[in-house]
């Protein structure tokens, strides 16, 4: 079935996911008007430049004025504010979301600023890049990806569908999921991972022993993997991480726990524990590949201009 396009969708913040919702949205034809907002005046004009809104505002309040969809592309610490901003230029009946892959404290920050006459709908594209700005958007970085909403009780069904309508006609498939349960799932896909990856990188620029020439000239694959994970950008981790503390917390907590345990396989020799471990975690990988969600290529089929694989997302430009 045909999408029929919203008369205009606002984008708040042009970032990579931003720009990338307009270049589908252009190519879809999901939208008869796209404009949009960014802080700083270099964006606006490169996003002008690079045609991804017909027009570009300073104030996030005149970029949503008379839009029927507004989507928050800002880092979740971000949401709050902008929600403030914007509330009383909000259409009646439009439906707000935003792209953060933290839902309960955007929730708890946004909510109490959207009128009664506006749909909330919070949603997360599990999609993205270690790149950022608007230059970094592409058309195809939505296919074949989840698209998780989390609408609030009571919410209008009918704008959930159309919200998920939208996502679909973008390339993703949509999930149903409480808050709390999405950030707890996050946490361990998502948010643990990256704060590993930081961490690994920072502890091997801080050997005394290997120089950081050495580190980056005798990268492996492993660690390139990580390098690519600690590129992205460090507001929106920063902003993840306070907004999901309680999740994060008890995932890192048991994360430390069975490090140990391999810690004392590997001193007392315990090769069959390793090999379980070792097995066990291939097999999930394989399950990943199976499930249409990465490739069993060379660099995890990552060699492509944008490393699409990579579920990171930058901030708000």
């Amino acid at each position: 079935m045909a999408f029929d396009p919203f008369e205009k969708v606002a984008l708040i913040g042009l970032g990579l996911i931003g720009s990338s919702l307009s270049h589908i949205m252009r190519r879809e034809n999901l939208a008869k008007a796209i404009s949009g907002h960014a802080r700083s005046a270099e964006t606006r004009d490169r996003a002008m430049q690079l045609g991804l809104a017909d027009t570009m505002h300073e104030d996030p309040a005149d970029a949503v004025r008379d839009a029927d969809l507004v989507v928050l592309c800002v880092p979740v610490g971000a949401c709050g504010p902008v929600a403030k901003a914007i509330s009383a230029a909000l259409k009646p009946g439009a439906i707000v979301t935003d792209v953060g892959s933290v839902k309960a404290a955007v929730i708890s920050a946004v909510s109490s600023h959207i009128p009664d006459n506006v749909h909330f709908v919070p949603g997360h594209p599990i999609a993205g890049t270690e790149y950022s700005g608007p230059d970094s958007g592409f058309a195809s970085l939505f296919e074949n990806r989840w698209c998780i909403l989390t609408p609030l009780s009571g919410a209008d069904d009918g704008a959930t569908a159309r919200l998920t309508a939208f996502w679909q006609a973008c390339g993703s498939d949509v999930d149903i999921m409480d808050a709390d349960h999405h950030d707890r799932v996050l946490s361990i896909t998502s948010h643990l991972p990256q704060l590993i990856a930081f961490n690994i990188v920072t502890t091997a620029a801080d050997l005394e022993e290997v120089t950081q020439q050495e580190v980056i000239k005798y990268s492996a694959g492993g660690f390139r993997d990580f390098t690519r994970l600690a590129a992205s950008d460090p507001t929106m981790w920063r902003d993840v991480y306070l907004n999901n503390k309680q999740a994060v917390l008890e995932l890192l907590g048991r994360f430390s726990e069975d490090m140990s345990a391999l810690q004392r396989a590997i001193r007392w020799g315990d090769g069959d524990m390793l090999f379980d471990t070792f097995t066990r975690a291939r097999g999930i990988r394989q399950r990943i590949i199976e499930a249409g969600q990465d490739t069993d290529e060379p660099d995890f089929g990552r060699s492509g201009q944008h490393g699409e694989a990579i579920a990171t997302k930058d901030g708000q430009d």
